[in-house]
């Protein structure tokens, strides 16, 4: 049998339910792959070995019985910005060091319900801000993929001799692959490692401004945001609370679908929480797209869009145009103001929550001479250098002489931003397709990205306007650019209609075919 760690959710799923393998087997197949690799990716900030060990044993019982859930016996790994009930939770936070906390996320719980196994918490951008993975207390997490190169490579010719002809020679091209370490995206940059590294079978993530899409984008992976309200956010730490919402990593499209059915629910702790039916969206994979009617925005072409791009969302639009879908052109006026806009609100909302952050109840303390001194101490000590500039900026504009300028006019520019989207689905419009990333995969500790914090924030602009709306979008991989790097299609759809998107990433993924990284780790 191939490694199991290559088979993707509903491949185990059906080989658990056939008793073809064990959950335990499953399990130690993905311990010892993460024992192997995450020493060079840096995925994991916590492996929960004996846990995981211990969930397959109570899935292997059930699965015996005939019994179990829809995930029984499936490893996970797990963000670090879930609470997990006596597990290291600190949002890759120096300020959270040591919390485990004494409930469990919303989202996991269903998880944990319906059977999965938690292999362990995944690194991430520390309070998920960052679009590179590499703001993390632990340090960066490495993409497993790679830039390559196409060598030719040249046969001699070797001559007819006394022993006979041997070879004509000639000439053959050849990858090969550079040593330069890659960013896998952000925020949820270890659930992506994760995922297109084998270590999981699939991923729970989050998205504030594009930090599951981005991410699938850069490692040829499915990430899904769900309709905001769709997954209760409740035992998820805030970054931006009218923002986040968190939605699956995976390895294609209907183990995304598999994953958000069980990750969804109506919550009554999170009063952002719609009550409304979770659809079984795996029954839409594979339904026919002919005549939905897909939008393409003028406003995604933006300047300095590498060639690539534009040539795969061509790709794209062709690819839907043979299924049967109509391609119309749309406006969406507003799209320019969205990452200013973002950027008011987003950090604005941070501030507010991280001023829960300060050293008396649990996480770090530094001593100070009195509890202001240890308040300032602890906060300096234990926030990193982008939260630090995030919460700043939040303060900022939300102080007294600034409110009315800055935040209030963004959150009109957020109402305008819905309104595109409101009137072009309102004309008929099914879906809209965009690229997924302005570039592929960007190296670690990149001088530029890292001298100017704009340009980082520049990889969130095809994706910031879909939180800014409340709106579901998955990125889907489509294809490599010249590098071989893997690149993403963006669908957005109408408010809770995510079964539309996988419907239509399917075929994308259907017409573009599988990406994986050559292994090197």
């Amino acid at each position: 049998m191939s490694d199991l760690t290559h088979l993707t959710i509903s491949e185990a799923r059906a080989k658990l339910r056939g008793k073809e393998i064990s959950a335990a087997e499953i399990t130690e197949a993905y311990l010892s792959a993460i024992e192997r690799a995450n020493p060079v990716l840096n995925a994991y900030v916590a492996v929960t070995g004996d846990k995981a060990r211990e969930m397959a044993k109570v899935s292997d019982a059930k699965l015996g019985k005939g019994e179990g859930g829809a995930l029984e016996g499936i490893p996970l790994g797990i963000k670090d910005l879930f609470a997990t009930e006596g597990v290291h939770t600190q949002a890759c936070s120096h300020v959270l060091d040591g919390f485990q906390p004494r409930y469990e996320s919303t989202v996991t719980s269903n998880l944990w319900a319906d059977g999965a196994v938690m292999l362990g918490k995944l690194n991430m951008d520390e309070f998920a801000m960052g679009s590179s993975n590499e703001t993390s207390y632990y340090g960066p997490v490495i993409n497993p993929w790679r830039r390559s190169r196409l060598d030719t490579v040249v046969t001699p010719t070797t001559h007819q001799g006394d022993g006979g002809f041997v070879s004509a020679g000639g000439a053959k091209t050849a990858r090969t692959l550079d040593n330069a370490q890659l960013v896998p995206g952000g925020s949820s940059g270890g659930s992506a490692s994760a995922v297109a590294a084998f270590l999981c079978a699939g991923a729970t993530a989050t998205d504030t401004g594009g930090s599951i899409r981005q991410p699938a984008a850069f490692t040829g992976t499915v990430g899904i945001k769900p309709t905001y309200g769709r997954c209760s956010r409740w035992g998820v730490v805030a970054f931006a609370s009218s923002l986040d919402q968190a939605g699956p990593i995976a390895r294609d499209v209907r183990d995304a679908a598999i994953l958000l059915k069980s990750m969804a629910s109506s919550d009554p702790k999170d009063t952002t929480s719609v009550d409304r039916p979770v659809p079984d969206y795996e029954a839409v994979i594979g339904k026919p797209i002919k005549g939905m009617k897909v939008g393409i925005p003028k406003e995604y072409r933006v300047d300095g869009m590498p060639e690539d791009i534009e040539a795969l969302w061509q790709k794209g639009i062709a690819w839907l145009k043979d299924a049967g879908a109509e391609i119309v052109d749309i406006s969406l006026p507003h799209t320019k103001y969205a990452l200013p806009a973002y950027y008011i609100v987003a950090p604005a909302e941070a501030s507010s929550n991280l001023a829960r952050y300060d050293g008396v109840r649990y996480g770090l303390r530094v001593p100070g001479k009195d509890i202001v001194d240890m308040y300032e101490k602890t906060r300096a000590a234990g926030f990193g250098r982008e939260v630090k500039r995030r919460i700043m900026i939040g303060t900022y504009v939300l102080s007294a002489g600034y409110y009315d300028a800055y935040y209030l006019q963004a959150q009109k520019v957020r109402t305008l931003i819905k309104r595109d989207f409101e009137t072009v689905f309102a004309a008929g419009v099914d879906v809209i397709l965009t690229p997924a990333t302005p570039s592929a995969a960007f190296g670690v500790a990149d001088e530029d990205m890292n001298a100017d914090p704009v340009k980082m924030y520049l990889n969130d602009i095809f994706t910031v306007t879909v939180n800014m709306a409340g709106l579901p979008g998955i990125s889907v991989p489509a294809g490599l650019d010249r590098k071989g790097l893997p690149l993403g299609l963006q669908l957005i759809g109408r408010p809770f209609d995510e079964e539309t998107l996988f419907q239509t990433a399917h075929v994308i993924e259907q017409a573009a075919g599988r990406f994986q990284p050559d292994k090197w780790w």
